[in-house]
């Protein structure tokens, strides 16, 4: 009969892996497709498109949308698709057509002005159509999915 070997391991119940994460620009982004992960990721973006930089002797932040915004046409339609990604993820947590329709619109109409020359430029410093966006997301997974409210400090 053969001696068991002191220095084997022994199997221990398996742990559940810990949820995906991607940091990126210090930027948390979670990979999972739970309610939870996807609030954060669109979080993240609307940080990113509207409020990751501060102008300094005016304090007021602002982000990649009014950035890319001065390059012509192309920082535009990177933002608007950077923007429609936030009303994809929206439809993923299977929000109404009207809420969907209402984000599109604010997308659209982002798009569109900040297309003009100089002018789309401070309107984009202004009007904050991911912002508006999140604000809509945010009323409806508080009401539809309460835990994966955050309290924000």
């Amino acid at each position: 009969m053969a001696q068991p070997d002191p220095t084997a391991v022994t199997p221990t119940r398996m742990e559940p892996p810990p949820p995906l994460r991607a940091a990126v620009m210090g930027f948390d982004l979670p990979l999972g497709r739970d309610i939870a992960s996807c609030r954060r990721r669109i979080e993240q973006m609307e940080r990113l498109l509207e409020g990751s930089l501060v102008v300094p002797g005016v304090g007021r932040k602002v982000g990649l949308d009014a950035i890319a915004g001065l390059v012509p046409v192309v920082g535009d339609l990177i933002t608007a698709a950077m923007g429609a990604y936030i009303v994809w993820e929206a439809r993923n947590l299977g929000m109404s057509r009207w809420h969907l329709v209402r984000m599109g619109g604010n997308v659209a109409f982002d798009s569109a002005i900040g297309a003009i020359p100089l002018l789309g430029d401070a309107f984009d410093f202004f009007y904050r159509s991911n912002s508006r966006n999140l604000k809509i997301i945010r009323r409806y997974l508080d009401k539809h999915h309460p835990e994966t409210r955050l309290i924000e400090q």
